[in-house]
């Protein structure tokens, strides 16, 4: 065990490798894949601008003609369209804000923050103009250039200027839906574990347990408060004890085997003091041996230890029962060292997150407990709990009655995956949107451009089916592409992710088929709507002018 600092200040986001801490922290780790995935969405906006900017560039290209025999220089152009974008920036920073503001609250309640608008700080002032002029540069500085090296003669007569930047159009479609596949493999892998954790079999029962908190302010009174709350028609059994599987609180000791009470045969081991019900309350299944037994007084120095403490002792089930470990071994008085004998053996449950691996436990009896444990019989919960209240204040008059459900405080201790999954779950869905949009642009652009050789093709022969499968399937392709890039690096950085869990599921190929078919889906009805509206025009109107 090794002990060091931290800062007060890193405790919260900082503090994933360390024990005993005060509570379920956040992980710095989830905050920089938003930040990433946010940057991700941004370059995907950006991405779309470009692409429609240069795929417009045949309705531009007579303005650039005019321009330049008019006198214009490239400088100056491009100039004049990298103030568009700037100023389209900056129009979309306003209504970003305003949308901000609208959906701030929401955000909050599913991030579980209090995040608010700094409007008095001038460095917010400053960051969003600066954010606007670099986004617009950005977006248009590509697009300007393309534009900007039209020829006047080619501009202004009857040469195609409409090829340049085909190549990188494609990239960048290529681009977008990586990002959309990363984003959509990352939300069901997400989900996927988060389902795998609330299903799992934990080796203990978490619904219908209510916990009484503060419960060591009974004083006196509190073996009172245990026996006339378990007289009530509605409950099974309580139980005393600080120590919970749920977040609550730890304790840890160090205990040696009667034949090895030297330094480096210390094994340093979870001890939780428990009272006798303690077991039957959470239904927790002993493997051998037996339960602490209320009429053997002699239980006072026994000891209860979970399958997982047999490899830290280096005992055999068997060899368990019987040995006798002790806390004293610095004591030069070897007779009179006190030391706990090993009654039974707790079939391992999951006492801590999932993140962790099941380590070893000890049991023993203890009656400093602070919670109390209510088993309940299903049906209405609420009457039991004014019972159980009135019985308090009775007890304990004037204290406060808290409590909560075990379940509630099992699904806090993965909060944060669940916020996580709620917010890639709507990243995921924007970026899909976004990637939508510019697909949807070029696909309009395209069939657009290609009006004279599908009237060609109809009068040749071809099918409505013909030319929408023609139509798409150069879309497609750059879809194909993605799908070869996103889902190896997905399955990477979801491995990679899923590393966090010490219990997790396995990331298979039927996921990322899943993903896979979801894409090309999504982007065949994108382009198909483009392509049928081209397929069915009549060969007269795309030809009249032939």
């Amino acid at each position: 065990m090794k002990f060091h600092s931290i800062a007060l200040t890193d405790i919260h986001l900082n503090s994933q490798d360390r024990s005993g801490d005060f509570n379920e922290n956040g992980d710095i780790k989830n905050i920089y894949i938003l930040a990433v995935v946010g940057l991700f969405l941004i370059a995907m906006a950006l991405v779309n601008f470009m692409n429609l900017s240069t795929a417009q560039s045949l309705k531009r290209a007579k303005e650039v003609g005019v321009r330049k025999t008019l006198g214009s220089n490239r400088l100056g152009l491009v100039r004049q369209f990298l103030t568009e974008s700037v100023l389209i920036a900056s129009v979309s920073v306003v209504f970003g804000l305003l949308l901000a503001v609208v959906m701030l609250p929401p955000f909050n309640q599913l991030a579980g923050t209090s995040i608010t608008i700094p409007f008095e700080s001038f460095e917010f002032w400053l960051i969003l103009i600066c954010s606007a002029i670099t986004l617009g540069f950005l977006a248009g500085v590509y697009p300007a250039m393309v534009i900007s090296r039209f020829a006047p003669i080619k501009a202004l007569g009857n040469g195609n200027v409409t090829s340049s930047g085909g190549l990188m159009r494609n990239v960048l479609v290529v681009f977008q839906f990586t990002i959309s596949v990363c984003l959509m493999v990352g939300t069901l892998v997400v989900y996927q574990q988060l389902q795998y954790i609330k299903t799992k079999a934990l080796g203990y029962e978490k619904d219908r347990i209510l916990v009484v908190d503060n419960a060591k302010s009974a004083g006196q009174n509190l073996d009172t408060f245990k026996q006339e709350v378990q007289s009530l028609a509605n409950v099974e059994i309580a139980s005393l004890s600080s120590f919970l599987p749920t977040p609550s609180d730890r304790n840890g000791t160090t205990f040696f085997k009667e034949s090895s009470l030297g330094p480096s045969d210390a094994v340093i081991i979870g001890n939780w003091r428990i009272d006798h019900d303690y077991l039957e309350t959470l239904g927790l299944e002993l493997i051998a041996g037996r339960n602490f037994d209320p009429a053997n007084v002699a239980d006072s120095t026994a000891l209860l230890i979970n399958e997982a403490s047999l490899s830290m002792f280096d005992v055999s089930l068997d060899e368990a029962l019987g040995m006798r470990v002790t806390r004293d071994f610095h004591r030069e008085d070897k007779e009179n060292m006190e030391y706990y004998t090993v009654i039974g053996v707790v079939k391992d449950f999951h006492f801590e997150s999932m993140r962790n691996v099941i380590n070893g436990l000890t049991f023993r009896l203890g009656f400093d407990a602070n919670k109390m444990m209510v088993k309940l019989k299903a049906g209405e919960y609420q009457e039991t709990i004014e019972n159980i209240h009135t019985i308090w204040n009775k007890v304990s008059p004037g204290q406060p009655f808290e409590y909560y459900f075990m379940d509630e405080s099992f699904d806090k201790t993965y909060r944060s995956e669940l916020r996580l999954g709620s917010i890639f779950l709507l990243f995921t869905s924007l970026s899909i949107f976004i990637a939508c949009l510019g697909l949807f642009g070029l696909a309009a652009f395209n069939t657009e451009k290609r009006t004279k050789e599908i009237g060609i093709r109809k009068v040749l022969g071809a099918g409505v089916g013909q030319i929408v499968i023609r139509l798409s399937i150069d879309f497609l392709k750059l879809v194909g592409i993605a799908l070869v890039v996103a889902l190896p690096l997905s399955w990477l950085l979801m491995n990679k992710w899923l590393q966090n869990f010490s219990y997790r599921v396995e990331l298979g190929i039927g996921l990322l088929l899943m993903c896979a078919f979801l894409a090309i889906g999504i982007a065949i009805l994108t382009v198909s709507y483009q392509s049928i509206k081209a397929a069915i025009v009549n060969p007269v109107k795309s030809l009249k002018n032939e």
